[in-house]
């Protein structure tokens, strides 16, 4: 998916698609927060971080006042129209790392192989690893055949009870040993399937 194109002159962009929507996800709970503040919650430069603000307030996504940088509604709108959600769940040990972040992909089970793929780009985003879980045909699994119903029952029920998952929706579990490693390496894995 891209967010923002990428110059075909001039210097080459330091952040990537899924670093602009983690910093309109971050600024999505309404609460105003300063350039700097949000360049280190999503792991950029500063320079990079004006960017990608730049960028936003030019398409009306945010609003920026002396008080810091908050949301607009198309913002909200551009985030809801995405089919990524982003989940709080811990996999335990099925993911590497200290940290971890989960997404809830819509609809993109025939893109997915063996999640190979998915660990790989977030290996590439600085994680540790990703995991990926499926739902298709009724059942959770991890590719190719490892079936979470069976094999982690209290994770399988808690996945079905809190998180609003359709028929061939996925969730990508990032992990690494900080924070914004986790999510980029999350974020990346499920940036490459659109």
């Amino acid at each position: 998916m891209r967010i923002i194109d990428v110059p075909q002159f001039g210097p080459m962009f330091r952040f990537a698609d899924y670093n602009v929507y983690w910093a309109l996800h971050l600024i999505s709970d309404g609460k105003r927060v300063g350039r700097k503040r949000l360049a280190e919650m999503v792991g950029i430069g500063e320079g990079s971080m004006r960017r990608i603000i730049d960028t936003l307030r030019e398409w009306e996504m945010i609003d920026i006042k002396q008080t810091g940088i908050k949301i607009t509604a198309t913002g909200t709108g551009f985030l809801n129209e995405l089919p990524m959600k982003v989940l709080n769940l811990n996999i335990g040990n099925l993911v590497v790392g200290n940290y971890q972040q989960a997404l809830l992909v819509k609809d993109v089970v025939h893109k997915i192989e063996n999640g190979m793929q998915q660990r790989d780009a977030g290996i590439r985003a600085g994680s540790l690893g990703c995991t990926t879980i499926i739902f298709r045909n009724g059942a959770l699994t991890m590719p190719p055949d490892w079936n979470i119903d069976k094999e982690r029952p209290i994770l399988a029920s808690t996945i079905r009870r809190t998180i609003d998952m359709g028929e061939n929706d996925i969730i990508i579990v990032g992990g690494a040993d900080y924070k914004v490693d986790a999510v980029n390496g999350a974020l990346a894995a499920a940036f490459e399937l659109f």
